[in-house]
């Protein structure tokens, strides 16, 4: 990654600077960006530095150090947090059900939804069987939001890497072991495309919401 000032890119969003972010070009390296991206997005946050993750950014170094340039993230520092730290919950994401199949789990699913993605499109579906989730990469068809068609794929894949970052981080606050298997994401067209498979580890106090509002205590 590298910081450099505003001026330097093509954003204008009130930004002080904007992090670069490059990459080799390997398997799931944009799944990979947005994973490493969010981290440091959330760390950020917590300092009082508003960030953007701007998609559409130019900048005159589309290369450094021999990587290539992927995306930018703009960040100024707040005076008043409450100038962004707003009720969550007043987000306008997707409901419950239209991105998460199966039981709930309790801190988990209805947290994950809050990830951000590029327009919004949160291109993400998890399916919950018994202690496994599966993570799929959805393309609605039709629906891009202001994206350039050649960019959906793109960008989307990216914000898998965030949803992943989001998610992971859900199950290790509510202490829940698992094991995540990775899948390469060759970007294809498909409606669906399975990115990760999770094996959560029952323990004792491992408790699962179920939709209609009951506890399951799973032993």
């Amino acid at each position: 990654m590298k910081i450099v000032p505003a001026e330097e890119t093509t954003c204008k969003r009130g930004q002080q600077y904007c992090i670069l972010l490059y990459s080799e070009k390997k398997e799931n390296y944009l799944q990979n960006i947005g994973y490493l991206g969010e981290q440091l997005d959330l760390y950020l946050v917590s300092k009082n530095i508003g960030t953007l993750w701007f998609g559409i950014g130019k900048t005159d170094e589309s290369s450094w150090k021999e990587l290539d340039f992927v995306i930018m993230i703009a960040v100024s520092k707040i005076d008043d947090e409450n100038k962004f730290r707003k009720d969550m919950f007043k987000s306008k994401r997707k409901a419950l059900d239209e991105i998460w199949m199966g039981e709930s789990i309790i801190g988990v699913s209805n947290f994950v939804r809050f990830a951000p993605s590029a327009c919004n499109t949160q291109p993400w579906i998890v399916e919950h069987e018994k202690s496994t989730l599966k993570v799929y990469r959805y393309k609605k068809r039709g629906k891009r939001g202001i994206m350039p068609t050649d960019k959906v794929t793109y960008y989307n894949q990216i914000d898998m890497g965030i949803f992943l970052c989001f998610l992971d981080l859900c199950l290790e606050h509510n202490g829940i072991d698992f094991e995540c298997t990775h899948f390469v994401d060759n970007g294809s067209d498909k409606e669906k495309t399975i990115v990760a498979s999770y094996g959560m580890q029952e323990k004792r106090d491992l408790h699962y919401l179920l939709l209609n509002g009951r506890r399951k205590e799973k032993r």
